[in-house]
């Protein structure tokens, strides 16, 4: 049986495809499963390297879709034939992209039947960053005021719909023309789509003019720009300092940028306005167990939005199994922000 591995102990990641034998007896939470879809996200190998998990070779690979086979001997939540979906543990030994895997239990929640293995594996993950930027670091309530920047990403649009859902009024940022075209045409529909791929001049100035001055309750960025100077690779992000600057009173900021500085005079103005800073690291729950109830609920929950359609993910084309050594290629490359492979 051959999985997907990247060999990250050379100047560039390199991926291939290396042979993987499960053991002939299970664990007594394990729970054997045959692989329907797999998700395909960056490698964090500086992550990797931070907590410790150092490996010649490193699975690809961990949001997974499939059908359980066969369970350990102490497995109490489910039984053969059960359609499962979850995320792989951090120092998992098994690539996603093997027909079949071992997984602790612990680690799965029941996929609804109509949701299709493909539209789950692809975006589980952003919906659990997500989920957790919005309600386990921002404490999102009825009527908070948020800014999403980015809202046409794939967690962007997951921010939007569930902040939507939860009765809060929502603005976006829009990096394209057809971005800020099909969010506008969103239902539920956003208060205000401000586009800034014609300069980032407008951000400030609309928002703080749809708050009547006030500010909104909560930003969730897709990356910071730190310096006044832009370029190509930052020219669409927003100035660190228009962020703090449209945080109202109170007000909370979850970030994703993992290298943040602040100079003094915005440690200043956030301190001025009493609002908090977060990252965002939904890692956090695979790399730590000590709320692993609380994050089983939040993967269910998750599903069953998906199920119901409160949230509607952007569609991903799967591609086969053959060509996931070359998607993943461009993944890393950021060329591509997520691939699925159908297996």
């Amino acid at each position: 049986m051959k999985g997907l591995y990247c060999r990250a102990g050379v100047a560039e990641p390199k991926f291939v495809i290396q042979e993987m034998v499960l053991p002939d007896v299970l664990g007594c939470h394990l729970v054997r499963v045959q692989v329907k879809a797999c998700g395909l996200s960056p490698l964090d190998l500086k992550l990797l390297n931070d907590v410790g998990i150092q490996r010649d070779l490193i699975p690809v690979g961990r949001e997974v879709s499939g059908v359980v086979l066969q369970v350990g001997a102490k497995v109490s939540f489910f039984q053969p034939q059960d359609e499962v979906v979850g995320i792989l543990p951090l120092d998992s030994p098994c690539s996603g992209l093997c027909e079949l895997i071992d997984i602790d239990e612990h680690y799965l929640v029941q996929k609804p039947e109509k949701l299709s293995p493909v539209c789950v594996a692809g975006a589980l993950r952003d919906g659990l960053s997500a989920y957790t930027a919005l309600h386990t670091h921002a404490r999102m309530a009825a009527g908070h005021t948020l800014l999403v920047l980015d809202g046409g990403s794939s967690f962007g649009l997951m921010c939007i719909q569930l902040a939507c859902y939860h009765g809060v009024k929502v603005f976006t940022t829009s990096h394209t023309a057809e971005e800020h075209t099909f969010l506008e045409q969103l239902r539920p529909s956003v208060a205000k789509v401000i586009p800034v791929y014609n300069g980032q001049s407008e951000l400030l100035s609309v928002v703080m003019e749809e708050t009547g001055g006030l500010g909104v309750d909560i930003v969730i960025d897709s990356g910071v720009r730190l310096q006044e100077k832009e370029s190509d690779e930052t020219k669409l992000l927003p100035h660190k300092h228009d962020i703090i600057s449209v945080l109202g009173v109170g007000g909370h900021w979850v970030t994703s940028h993992t290298e943040l500085q602040l100079d003094p005079p915005d440690c200043r103005l956030l301190h001025l306005k009493s609002a908090s800073l977060t990252f965002l690291n939904h890692e956090v729950w695979t790399a730590s167990s000590a709320q692993q109830g609380r994050y089983l609920h939040i993967l269910k929950d998750i599903v069953e939005k998906m199920s119901t359609g409160v949230l509607r993910p952007q569609p991903e084309e799967a591609v086969p199994l053959y060509e996931a050594t070359v998607t993943m290629e461009t993944v890393q490359r950021h060329q591509k922000k997520k691939a699925v492979v159908q297996l």
